[in-house]
């Protein structure tokens, strides 16, 4: 069955949004600014059947994928502006200090998930938590369309130096392969499924060996059903792929399908429904995740109404993150008191079987820190933390303690409530700062 071609849109095509509505000259010139520092893309089902052109300066879906002056210091901006108008390299020099301002890697994740195999670096891998281990393809790292919080922006702005990917050789297999206690694979990016799934095989395939056997979960994060719902149903190659992921399923892997959906209108289309019970028919599970993003998401009742109809699709609520601290996060971010009463608001009005959602989620450089809740410690008003998920395996659980701030967006605004606490917000620096074999 014939369906919808993809159309991609970037910088150079930024006229084609006078056809949904009579856009300001000014606020194309700024998009065009904006975009000299981070990523732009957006594509025609986005458009088409996302975006609300009627009131597009409150549609969630406009200021997820549009650029805004504001995602810029008005300082850099100008100076920007400037470097434009005198050309040359100007613009690239200011760009680029603009990224290093822009934390391009949080977490630390260059220097302290990288590993080494043989003594050398394995190319478009990390390798943060023993059990799992994420993989960067290379054909995988540009999506259907950029949301513009993205932590993963460094990925698309053409820098290789910033960029993670794999690289021909295919060592990450030869990595896995020795690390034994790695069971769970993530296909990450960008989004692994832009991929033709003849592409993408080349990356599954080996994970299903025998030599392999201790990788018992695979799992592909992505955008399409969202933003592109097509690939799973009438793209030219999209019986292939189900076919590849059906395959996967056979092997005796679990997979997961690491959804990222923001809202809930990306599953109320008719295109978005088909393709869910398309990747449900494969027998992989469906699992959702997105960050609070302030203007998109930032209300219990658009998280309530996000998690029962995903569960009412077959899907699994997983996460609510908190936005990383890289990017255009003052411009997206919400406090963590906020996040914490979103995910209270929503997850008090949902049945037990979508409250499988966790939140709100800081992935740090140390592991991933749940903000529980508010507490009375000893007369003192306090956050209420603990660790999902550690680079020190002994930290899952253990509850400890941060004085309250209603104006703190990251673990590192949070001042430790006792010495005891100190650890778990400190940035120690590892033992061993890189994984070896």
């Amino acid at each position: 069955m014939a369906g919808k071609s993809l159309k991609l849109y970037g910088l150079q095509h930024l006229d084609i949004l006078r056809r949904y509505r009579d856009i300001p000259d000014r606020a194309l010139h700024d998009m065009r600014v904006v975009g000299q520092v981070l990523p732009f893309r957006v594509n025609n089902y986005v458009l088409d059947e996302l975006i609300d052109w009627a009131e597009p300066d409150e549609d969630p879906f406009y200021r997820l994928t549009m650029l805004d002056r504001h995602m810029l210091d008005s300082a850099d901006f100008d100076a920007l502006e400037r470097a434009m108008r005198v050309g040359g390299s100007a613009p690239v020099e200011v760009t680029a200090a603009i990224h290093r301002r822009f934390n391009p890697h949080p977490g630390r994740q260059m220097t302290m998930n990288m590993p080494e195999l043989g003594g050398s670096g394995v190319s478009g891998l990390q390798h943060k938590y023993a059990e799992t281990c994420l993989v960067f393809p290379a054909s995988g790292q540009t999506c259907a369309a950029y949301c513009s919080f993205c932590f993963r922006w460094p990925q698309f702005i053409g820098n290789r130096d910033l960029r993670m990917a794999t690289d021909e050789s295919q060592r990450f297999v030869a990595y896995i392969k020795v690390h034994k206690e790695i069971s769970d694979v993530l296909l990450t990016g960008g989004d692994p499924l832009i991929m033709r799934a003849s592409v993408l095989r080349r990356y599954l395939l080996p994970l299903l060996g025998a030599d392999l056997a201790h990788v018992t979960t695979i799992r592909i994060g992505t955008k399409m059903l969202g933003f592109w719902p097509y690939r799973f149903t009438t793209d030219d190659d999209a019986d292939d792929l189900i076919a590849l992921l059906e395959e996967v399923v056979r092997s005796g892997r679990h997979l997961a399908i690491m959804l990222h959906i923001s809202h809930p209108r990306e599953l109320e289309t008719a295109a978005a429904r088909r393709a869910a019970q398309r990747l449900l028919s494969t027998g992989a599970v469906l699992r959702s995740q997105s960050p609070v993003v302030r203007g998109v998401n930032d209300d219990a009742r658009i998280w309530q109404e996000l998690w029962s109809r995903e569960v009412r699709q077959g899907i699994v609520p997983y996460y609510m993150f908190v936005l990383r601290d890289t990017g255009p996060r003052a411009f997206f971010e919400v406090p963590l008191a906020r996040a914490l009463e979103i995910y209270r608001g929503g997850i008090r009005q949902v049945s037990g079987l979508a409250r499988s959602a966790r939140g709100p989620i800081m992935s740090t450089d140390m592991g991933k820190v749940a903000v529980d809740g508010v507490a009375d410690v000893g007369g003192t008003r306090s956050f209420v933390l603990s660790y999902v998920q550690a680079r020190v395996s002994d930290w899952v659980k253990r509850p400890f303690f941060a004085r309250f701030d209603d104006s703190a967006t990251w673990i590192d605004g949070l001042q430790p409530l006792s010495s005891s606490d100190r650890m778990f917000l400190a940035r120690p620096e590892p033992v061993v700062a890189r994984i070896h074999h």
